[in-house]
């Protein structure tokens, strides 16, 4: 599997739940499920590849901004919904995190920026197919901090300085 179609299945996927996370994930496993266990597999290195890129300081402030707080857990949710939202929006973010109150044409906190279940949709799908749990995917564990410089997410004002689209938009 290469990367367009990683991003076409995401996008597809998507747009057919109607932006839904979870709608998004069930039908992203259905769809996998249409696959031979080894591009399950792919598909899934392709995500936590991308999930691992994700894992920057600056983009744990952009979602500090849009859930109004973010801990560990709920920062790990985001990266996965981020990776949901496809190419254009997660790339445009990695470039800019700022740049996301251009890129999202809407922001729901009770239902955006929580993709938890899209990150297990391979795991999911794969385990069905064969019975077993997936093996190590060979892909590089993401360091143990986030890379980048650390923000005070405790300062409204310097977030407000690093963000000023997210801020203005949704903070």
């Amino acid at each position: 599997m290469d990367e367009t179609e990683f991003w076409e299945i995401v996008d597809s996927t998507r747009e057919a739940a109607g932006g839904d996370p979870e709608d998004h994930a069930d039908l992203l496993v259905e769809r996998l499920l249409q696959f031979d266990p080894d591009r399950v597999l792919d598909f899934a290195r392709h995500f936590e590849s991308r999930y691992n890129r994700a894992y920057r300081w600056d983009l744990w402030g952009a979602a500090w901004v849009l859930l109004g707080g973010a801990s560990d857990d709920a920062f790990d949710y985001f990266r996965c919904w981020l990776i949901g939202q496809g190419r254009e929006v997660f790339e445009g973010a990695l470039h800019d995190p700022d740049a996301l109150a251009e890129l999202l044409p809407g922001f729901d906190d009770e239902v955006d920026g929580d993709g938890e279940e899209l990150g297990y949709a391979a795991d999911e799908a794969y385990e069905e197919l064969t019975g077993a749990v997936a093996a190590d995917l060979g892909v590089p564990a993401a360091p143990p901090e986030p890379a980048g410089t650390p923000i005070d997410f405790e300062d409204p004002a310097a977030l407000a300085r690093l963000y000023p689209g997210l801020t203005e938009r949704f903070g």
